[in-house]
């Protein structure tokens, strides 16, 4: 595994200096946001410059692109706003190769007009799930003409709110272009150390030949999210897991700030070091 961390994490608007933070800071890979390009998070237009200047920051720096983030709200309740972050999924997808990146990570959305992180009564519901089903046609479609995978995160908030949910998208859609972004941080709320446990286990074995990349966030006892490592979450029975299920990924860490940063670079490296290795 190579620790990896949002690359917007980091102040900047250009490559070379969100990049050469994220090495400087003990990190081997990001997650990409255009936002560090100075573009915004979902452009539709990608100058050929800015993805050359990609390319050319991870080279310089050996800060390899794991992913690029094309999250938007797939089942927006106005059409337009979907079609709208299509059309950037699609700008995206279509500079991934050059940026040094095969896989576009997504969440699948609330019906919550607003925030797309906030749930909404009608997530859970027939309709939802088939406007879900439908941009995922539309999605998978770019995929197969870019030549490019579908990293697709569960959120409690969203569509795909475990990772039961997520093994149904799979199973429903039938494309190798679907990858799971699998972060434990996601998969409860509040419950006691066993049964998170054994939540974590089972979505790991249950998604283990999908998972694309592992996230690293935790949850303080009151349920909000904390840092790795500072919350409540046994890393070390889920890096294990992910061993056994064969993972060797990038285990990509987000919702910290820039300080923070090198700290859980350190508590990460002795975890995802091979058996019997060096971080």
């Amino acid at each position: 595994m190579r620790a990896g961390i949002f690359a917007k994490t980091f102040a900047g608007t250009t490559p070379d200096v969100v990049l050469a933070a994220a090495r400087g800071a003990g990190y081997a890979s990001v997650q990409y946001n255009f936002a560090c390009s100075g573009l915004g998070a979902l452009p539709e237009v990608i100058p050929g410059a800015a993805v050359a200047a990609i390319r050319e920051a991870s080279e310089q720096t050996g800060v390899a692109i794991a992913a690029i983030s094309a999250t938007y709200n797939m089942i927006h309740p106005d059409i337009a706003m979907r079609e709208a972050g299509r059309r950037s999924f699609a700008a995206i997808a279509a500079a991934a190769h050059a940026a040094g990146s095969t896989l576009l990570t997504v969440c699948t959305g609330s019906r919550d007009a607003a925030d797309q992180w906030r749930d909404h009564p009608d997530n859970q519901g027939t309709e939802a799930w088939q406007d879900m089903i439908a941009e995922f046609g539309h999605l998978l479609a770019i995929a197969e003409r870019h030549d490019i995978f579908i990293g697709v995160e569960p959120e409690l908030a969203n569509v795909i709110n475990s990772a039961a949910k997520a093994r149904r998208l799979i199973e429903t859609m039938a494309s190798e272009r679907i990858r799971i972004v699998l972060d434990p941080a996601n998969l409860f709320e509040n419950e006691d150390a066993e049964t998170r446990g054994r939540i974590i286990d089972a979505a790991i074995d249950l998604l283990k030949d999908r998972i694309a990349i592992a996230h690293a966030k935790d949850r303080n006892a009151d349920s909000s999210f904390a840092t790795a490592g500072r919350g409540v979450i046994d890393y070390p029975r889920y890096v294990a897991s992910l061993k056994r299920a064969g993972f060797d990924g990038d285990m990509i860490t987000h919702g910290l700030s820039a300080a923070e940063a090198p700290g859980v670079a350190a508590f990460l490296a002795p975890l995802i070091a091979p058996e019997g290795g060096n971080a």
